[in-house]
C-alpha cells in the first residue's frame, strides 16, 4: 500500500529544510508566478516518437489530461521536434506553463548532438529558435544553462562567457517581451547569489537522491522562493553514473509500498523541500501515468530515514555528457 501521512510527518532528515518546510500538504508550487502541479513533463525523450508523430501529441494531450500544466523544452531537443510537437498539441486554454532553455544548439556531426553557446548573440538567436519553433510571441520561463556544475563539458574559449554579460541580454530579451522569466541551469551557489538582482524564476541542476552536491543551493532557492527543477532525477542517464533505481533501500521501500523504484526516487524529491518541481521525461503513456502518481506519493519518517541513511550523499558527477 502506499502511505498518506499528514504534513508534519513527511520529512525530517539530515541535509534537508526542517520537517514543517519539507513536508507535502498540496500537490502544486509556486513556479514563474504561477500555481503549477509539482509534476511536470520534460520533453526530451519526445525524440524517440520522431517517427510517430501522431503518438507524441498523443502523450502530450494525455499529459494534459492528468493536470501536467508545466513542460521543459528546448528548440535543441530533436532538432525542433520537440517544439514542434509542443506547438501542435497544446492549447491555449491548456494553460501549460513552457519552459525552454538556451546555453547550446545542435550540432548534428558531432560527437555530441549539442555545442555550447553561451555568448550573449547565441542567447538571443537561441531565444528568437525557440519563439519561432513554438510559435509563441513570449517565452514564459528561458532557462539560461551555464554548465558551471554537473553532467557536461565546461565552456572553453569564446565560450567562457562573464555571467553579467548573459543576464544582460537575458534581461533585455525580459524588457522586450520575448521572455518572461529567467531561470537558471548547471549553476554554483554563487553563481544564483550573483543572479538574484537580476530575478530568478528557477534553478536547474542536477539532483537526486544518490547525487546531492547541491544542498546548499537548494536550501538557498527554498529561502529566496525559487523553483528548484532538478535533472537527472533518477541519477545518472549516462554511464558511469550512480542510479536511484539501483540503491537497496529505494528496492526495499518500493516493495514496502507496492510501488516502483522510479516513483520512490521521484517521490523522494518531492519531499526533500517545498520548491522542488519534478520533470520527469518518457516517450510512453503508461509511464507518464506512473510518474504523475509520484506527486500523490507520501512516506512515513521511517521510509524517509532509511532512503537518506541508505544513499549515497558524497559521490560526483564525471564532467561528460550534456542534457
Amino acid at each position: 500500500m502506499i502511505v498518506r501521512c499528514g504534513p508534519r510527518a513527511a520529512a525530517h532528515h539530515r541535509g534537508a529544510p526542517s520537517t514543517e518546510e519539507a513536508s507535502i500538504s498540496t500537490p502544486t508550487a509556486a513556479f514563474a508566478g504561477r500555481t503549477v502541479s509539482r509534476v511536470g513533463y520534460g520533453a526530451l525523450q519526445l525524440e524517440r516518437l520522431h517517427d510517430r508523430r501522431d503518438e507524441a501529441v498523443a502523450l502530450l494531450r494525455r499529459a494534459v489530461e492528468l493536470g501536467v500544466d508545466h513542460v521543459d523544452t528546448a528548440e535543441f531537443y530533436g532538432f525542433g521536434f520537440a517544439n514542434a510537437v509542443i506547438r501542435e498539441a497544446l492549447r491555449p486554454e491548456d494553460g501549460v506553463l513552457v519552459v525552454t532553455k538556451v546555453g547550446a544548439e545542435p550540432d548534428p556531426g558531432g560527437r555530441l548532438p549539442l555545442r555550447i553557446a553561451q555568448r550573449p548573440e547565441q542567447l538571443r538567436s537561441a531565444v528568437e529558435a525557440n519563439l519561432r519553433g513554438l510559435g509563441l510571441d513570449r517565452l514564459p520561463v528561458v532557462n539560461l544553462r551555464r554548465l558551471d556544475s554537473g553532467p557536461g563539458p565546461r565552456p572553453e574559449g569564446d565560450q567562457r562567457v562573464d555571467l553579467d554579460d548573459q543576464l544582460a541580454v537575458m534581461t533585455a530579451l525580459r524588457d522586450e517581451g520575448k521572455i518572461g522569466a529567467i531561470g537558471l541551469s548547471s549553476v554554483t551557489l554563487d553563481i544564483v547569489r550573483r543572479a538574484l538582482p537580476a530575478g530568478v524564476a528557477c534553478v536547474q541542476n542536477a539532483y537526486s537522491l544518490v547525487s546531492r552536491d547541491d544542498e546548499d543551493l537548494l536550501r538557498l532557492c527554498a529561502d529566496e522562493g525559487i523553483a528548484w527543477v532538478p535533472y537527472f532525477p533518477l541519477g545518472g542517464a549516462l554511464p558511469g553514473l550512480p542510479k536511484v533505481t539501483e540503491e537497496p533501500a529505494v528496492h526495499a521501500a518500493a516493495e514496502s509500498l507496492g510501488i516502483t523504484p522510479h516513483q520512490v526516487g521521484l517521490a523522494w524529491l518531492l519531499h526533500r523541500a517545498p520548491n522542488v518541481l519534478l520533470i520527469p521525461g518518457t516517450a510512453d503513456a503508461v509511464h507518464l501515468e506512473a510518474n504523475v502518481a509520484a506527486g500523490e506519493i507520501t512516506f512515513d519518517a521511517a521510509t524517509l530515514a532509511a532512503l537518506d541513511v541508505g544513499s549515497a550523499d558524497e559521490r560526483r558527477f564525471p564532467r561528460h555528457g550534456i542534457e
